[in-house]
């Protein structure tokens, strides 16, 4: 508790190498609030300051905290190709409005192995016609691989854009079956 009797908002924090370079996870003590991609040591001071300042909170390294632990289980797996889709409490707090409604519609309705173009997913939340801004939904996604951001592609065939960089997603898709893998 804070000096004026609020209960502080602590924020756990691991970085876990993958098979896409190392995440940072951080987790509240709703869920897990954060993933970022490519978390070298630069990436990552950046991103757990950024954190800081949007949540007011404490932020601790500590892998070894039961939803980090779990997390980093469940990534694991995924990255082992032993695990479809993810069970871990998720907070949500980072993102707002037609943003978290669009990002709740795909980690619900998208399962791996599968994607959606972003006109179908703008058609999924009654806004046809809002693929740009479903794409702005993607770009604003605070847990990528979790929520599936990398599975929602152009209409056209196109990979489309990604946070985590194309090459990320083109392994990501790999990893799930709808791309074949990277030759080298």
């Amino acid at each position: 508790m804070d000096d004026d009797g609020r209960y502080e908002q602590r924020v756990v924090w691991a970085v876990v190498d993958t098979g896409i370079g190392p995440l940072l996870l951080a987790a509240t003590r709703e869920g897990l609030v954060n993933v970022v991609f490519h978390a070298t040591d630069e990436v990552r001071d950046k991103a757990l300051s950024r954190l800081a300042s949007r949540l007011g909170s404490e932020l601790v390294e500590e892998p070894g905290s039961p939803l980090l632990a779990e997390a980093i289980h469940q990534f694991e797996a995924y990255f082992a190709g032993e695990r479809h889709f993810f069970e871990l409490p998720l907070d949500w707090s980072l993102i707002s409005g037609f943003n978290r409604e669009v990002l709740r519609e795909l980690a619900t309705t998208v399962p791996f192995g599968t994607v959606v173009g972003y006109g179908d997913l703008a058609g999924r939340v009654g806004q046809p016609g809002a693929a740009q801004a479903v794409g702005m939904a993607m770009g604003a996604n605070p847990l990528p691989v979790v929520v599936p951001c990398h599975r929602v592609v152009e209409s056209g065939g196109g990979i489309g854009g990604f946070g985590g960089g194309l090459e990320t997603k083109r392994r990501l898709l790999a990893l799930e079956g709808v791309l074949p893998e990277p030759l080298f």
